[in-house]
């Protein structure tokens, strides 16, 4: 059973651990990020199915290099190559995340990896930004009847509702749309999260965060504002790859889901009744108190009452009530002042 229904409507967020490229070509390093994902308190480890030839062609001409940005220089084809997660490594990655009962997510890039997951069990499906325009992947997915996970980066509102449209045609609603932002590192001022809240509304299924962006200020900002996802990048200490440059280390990533679990504690409301704490705490509020003895009959005056602290005598608002009144008991300094106090 995939989990990320069970926690959105449990009103928790469901934390997604990218691997990515960052194993490294390596499936010792995709095992060990697996069991770092686990310990970071990840729910789900999510991988890439596609082959360099399924993403693209091999060819050298200028359409296919890559200028600027992160991965200046590189032909697609080469990067691509680099950057994929085996074939024959998947379903051991699966049964890893298994071990740890977490839930086991990947990307499909053609229908071919569609089919290929299809057949080592997989739960539900995530679709890649650069791939929100291809309706008929989106469509054939969908067609599985299992949870959606669409990421929006550069989409436009049209090209999302397209893609809600083709699940809806394929007779699935399980749908969770992701704010994200195609930019290798995210630049904060691009993230636009305030696109959260107004992409719930408009389109009426939970919406999470694909976060490119260094640390994870944007992460919690969009938890404040409504996401139940979070999807990041995680790699391991020494290990470069493809996408290391943008992605969190281990103690990053631990850091934001306790973060996460914090923000969501104090987002409880609206509620204004007091805590236990600071009931105890209302001891130490101000009120009225004798500063100095006074005796029964006596006037109470701007000299021998105050508000001061601690918080066991009248409320301040009274303290003109009591001003000129006469005294109806000996007070001694130090004693804090009732309204029953007033003659």
């Amino acid at each position: 059973m995939f989990h990320i229904f069970e926690k959105i409507n449990n009103n928790e967020v469901y934390v997604i651990a990218e691997m990515s490229a960052n194993h490294g070509k390596s499936l010792e390093n995709a095992l060990e990020l697996v069991k770092k994902a686990y310990e970071a308190g990840a729910d789900c480890l999510k991988i890439q199915t596609y082959t360099a030839d399924s993403m693209t062609i091999d060819c050298d001409n200028d359409y296919f290099k890559i200028k600027g940005g992160l991965w200046d220089g590189y032909n697609l084809y080469d990067l691509y190559e680099e950057a994929l997660t085996p074939y024959e490594w998947q379903a051991r990655i699966k049964e890893e995340c298994e071990k740890y009962g977490m839930d086991f997510l990947s990307t499909p890039f053609d229908k071919d990896a569609v089919d290929f997951l299809e057949n080592i069990g997989i739960e539900a499906y995530k679709i890649a930004s650069f791939e929100l325009v291809d309706i008929p992947l989106i469509e054939y997915a969908a067609s599985k009847g299992k949870p959606m996970i669409i990421s929006t980066g550069m989409g436009s509102l049209e090209e999302i509702q397209d893609a809600l449209d083709a699940c809806k045609r394929a007779g699935n609603d399980q749908v969770v749309l992701l704010k994200c932002c195609s930019e290798y590192p995210a630049n904060w001022a691009d993230m636009h999260l305030k696109n959260i809240p107004d992409m719930k509304e408009r389109f009426n299924v939970p919406i999470g965060l694909s976060d490119h962006s260094e640390g994870s200020l944007s992460a919690i900002v969009a938890v404040t504002l409504g996401a139940c996802v979070v999807e990041k990048h995680l790699k391991l200490d020494g290990v470069k790859s493809a996408d290391s440059e943008f992605s969190m280390s281990f103690n990053e990533f631990k850091s934001m889901v306790d973060d996460i679990k914090k923000t969501l504690s104090s987002l409880k409301g609206p509620d204004y009744t007091l805590t236990e704490g600071e009931a105890r705490s209302t001891a130490f509020r101000r009120s009225i108190f004798a500063v100095k003895d006074i005796k029964k009959g006596d006037k109470f005056t701007e000299e021998n009452i105050r508000v001061i602290r601690p918080g066991f005598g009248a409320k301040p608002k009274f303290y003109k009530d009591f001003l000129g009144k006469e005294c109806k008991r000996d007070v001694l300094r130090g004693e804090p002042l009732k309204d029953e106090d007033i003659i």
